[in-house]
């Protein structure tokens, strides 16, 4: 499914197939100091802050065990400051897309 730059070809499927389900894209690759969102997406008028993971096997669980305690605790203070950076006040939640060679799962709600 993926060739070359996995991070940013998964990134570029899961954009894909949230656009496929009715989302809209507003940013990607969103870089703080203390965390990073890779995906910035708004449903209606809920924005929605999507974790992408990609894993070549399903080794050690595949890429649906791959997000850590840690990673979560990031993205939510990452989604935090630009919400207030962008001066948003609106319902928000945290999806995440899990990726392997053949299968897109998609978590809505995750953390």
């Amino acid at each position: 499914m993926l060739k070359g730059n996995h991070g940013q070809a998964s990134e570029q499927a899961a954009i894909t197939y949230l656009q496929q389900q009715g989302l809209r894209l507003v940013a990607r690759n969103v870089r703080f100091i203390f965390g990073e969102i890779d995906i910035i997406m708004k449903e209606g008028t809920v924005w929605v802050f999507v974790e992408v993971k990609y894993r070549s096997n399903l080794q050690f669980g595949g890429a649906i065990n791959a997000l850590s305690q840690r990673q979560q605790d990031r993205i939510k203070r990452a989604a935090s400051h630009y919400l207030q950076l962008k001066q948003i006040n609106a319902i928000c939640r945290f999806d995440f897309i899990a990726i392997d060679p053949n299968n897109i799962e998609w978590i809505r709600d995750a953390f």
